[in-house]
């Protein structure tokens, strides 16, 4: 059977919408929100809020029929990841720093899908399904002195017993939209702690931390490259008390098996978040090299699909090489979006997406910046800011060494003590 690269007649209605939002709200602000780094986009937060809190509770209430029994309206695989994709693709096309300003549960609410009870889901996610005021979730887990590393991670959680309360103490660095999950929203921030530090990775767990928890402050916000419109702040918690049912997954750092399934439960996380860098990152590519491509045609420069690679210039095999990349990695991305959507484990794919969308949408948007010359490097276009706004895409969700590794793991079978 043929294999179709047709686009969902329903994903397909709603990318125009999205395309009209991206074009006529996102792009016309990208400029002013660059050079006026933390500004909120305003107008973006207040048109996506609704849209996305009636997609949460439509999730809920599903969730909710599902645990009354209810049989599923839909047999056999759905496209919820394969739409998200389309979405978070167009949205970053139009400004990847606005997009990351999405009024949503973000990578908060993929730790909580990954390995929360259904309790855990109502309860944490369900402010994301209701009220007029946007709502933001984070995730913290890089630290001053753990990034790659994940088993260096030195912040606490240490169990209460008299109160039966978890108590967190550390700092957490590089958390996108944690002010804004913390600060300026009823939001929350999944906080990864070390319940036994001698165990390594083992003993680090995914806590859910709300805010308005005394012992929980922003230090600060950086001052970055590119995404400036993202903030993208510091955490301290200092004996922050949480229940005790704000852990996802299992206290135990081993199972009886030798296994550690609360933590490779909550690392399913990055399964489903990392195909969402990688389609933000096709995003960015796309609108520099649809820039570059239009800006060639109007100096009279085609750029021909039919000619043998010879006779082509040096300026047509570079676009074509750029189209050749963003194709490769998109490609990529939507197989583990599919796999996610038939239930398949995609750990592997998620990786390659990841490690290939980063390292394409660098190469692509500098070379961008290296075809249009000085106007290409100037602000009065946007494509500089898109070769910052690409390099971050490289680093953040697991840098593109560290996905490279997972993926030849998976490949040889090799374990992370085996193969580093």
């Amino acid at each position: 059977m043929a294999i179709s690269f047709e686009i969902p007649e329903r994903i397909r209605q709603e990318l125009q919408m999205t395309e009209a939002l991206a074009s006529g709200v996102m792009r016309p602000e990208a400029r002013r929100l660059d050079e006026n780094e933390h500004t909120r986009p305003t107008d973006f937060i207040k048109m996506m809020w609704p849209v996305m809190r009636d997609q949460q509770k439509k999730a809920l209430d599903k969730l909710a029929a599902q645990s009354e029994g209810e049989a599923p309206k839909r047999e056999g695989p759905g496209i919820a990841n394969l739409r998200l994709m389309h979405m978070v693709e167009m949205l970053s096309w139009g400004d990847v720093g606005q997009y990351l300003c999405l009024p949503s549960a973000l990578l908060a609410g993929a730790a909580i899908e990954a390995v929360g009870t259904r309790e855990q889901k109502e309860r944490f996610l369900r402010r994301f399904a209701e009220g007029d005021e946007p709502v933001w979730g984070a995730m913290a887990m890089t630290e001053p002195g753990a990034g790659s590393d994940t088993s260096a991670i030195q912040t606490t959680a240490v169990l209460d017993e008299t109160t039966n309360e978890w108590v967190l103490n550390g700092e957490k660095i590089f958390c996108t939209n944690g002010k804004l999950a913390l600060e300026e929203s009823n939001g929350v921030v999944v906080v990864w702690a070390t319940v036994d530090r001698s165990a390594g990775r083992a003993g680090m767990k995914p806590f859910v931390v709300e805010a308005g928890t005394p012992g929980v402050r922003i230090e600060k916000v950086e001052i970055k490259h590119g995404i400036r419109a993202s903030d993208t702040a510091s955490i301290v918690l200092n004996n922050a008390r949480i229940p005790y049912d704000n852990l996802l997954g299992s206290a135990e750092v081993r199972q009886r098996d030798g296994s550690t399934t609360g933590f490779k439960g909550a690392m399913a996380t990055f399964d489903a978040s990392r195909p969402l860098i990688a389609a933000s990152a096709m995003g960015v590519g796309r609108a520099a090299l649809e820039f570059v491509k239009q800006v060639l045609a109007d100096a009279g420069i085609d750029i021909p699909y039919d000619k043998p690679y010879h006779e082509l210039t040096a300026i047509q095999r570079d676009v074509l090489e750029m189209e050749a990349q963003i194709k490769a990695a998109w490609l990529l991305t939507l197989r583990a979006a599919s796999l996610l959507d038939h239930g398949v484990h995609n750990s592997l794919e998620a990786s390659m997406a990841k490690a290939k969308a980063g390292k394409a949408v660098t190469w692509v948007t500098q070379k961008a910046v290296e075809i249009l010359g000085p106007m290409g490097y100037s602000r009065e276009w946007l494509v500089e800011k898109w070769m910052r706004d690409a390099k971050i895409n490289d680093i953040y969700e697991g840098t593109g060494q560290i996905n490279t590794l997972i993926v030849a793991r998976r490949i040889l079978n090799y374990s992370s003590s085996e193969l580093r």
